[in-house]
């Protein structure tokens, strides 16, 4: 067996890296079951809307118009969710390129100093399979629910504006 001598420290590899935010606590929620990922999302929303309401009762408009009050609420809180799956998608798709990359860039004391290192044929391959079938989904999902999410709130700000008028 033919050993590979690899100057990119280990924590800048991008296996290493894969397997370092895939046991990360928010960033690792796409690979939960789904019924655990929404719900964790579903939470993370739960927790900001008392905010928000305490937020949105600042407003003498909405102290007399409880309906409009909660409303509002509750859009203005998915953007908390929609940031965590920002957060994640822009996480997995550094990885993802740097998985199919053919070249790892890498620093070897600090930002002033980087290089760049061809990985071996057995790397691209490895890396390429985890990239497509393991991390292309995820964003693929993650993308999807924040097309989704966004799209709730313009819709639903929408609704306040002709509400309002």
């Amino acid at each position: 067996m033919n050993k590979i001598i690899c100057p990119v420290p280990p924590n800048q590899r991008p296996l290493n890296e894969f397997n370092s935010i895939r046991d990360s606590w928010i960033i690792s929620w796409p690979f939960l079951e789904r019924s655990t990922f929404y719900r964790k999302l579903t939470y993370s929303w739960l927790i900001i809307i008392p905010i928000s309401l305490t937020i949105s009762y600042g407003s003498n408009y909405l102290k007399n118009n409880i309906f409009e009050l909660t409303f509002i609420s509750f859009t203005t809180s998915l953007a908390f969710p929609v940031l965590i799956l920002i957060r994640q998608w822009l996480s997995w798709i550094y990885i993802y390129k740097r998985l199919n990359s053919e070249n790892i860039e890498y620093e070897e004391s600090g930002w002033y100093d980087g290089q760049t290192w061809e990985k071996p044929i057995e790397w691209r391959a490895k890396d390429k399979l985890i990239a497509q079938h393991q991390i292309k989904p995820i964003l693929n999902h993650l993308i999807v629910i924040i097309i989704l999410l966004i799209s709730v709130i313009v819709i639903s700000l929408l609704f306040i504006l002709l509400r309002m008028n």
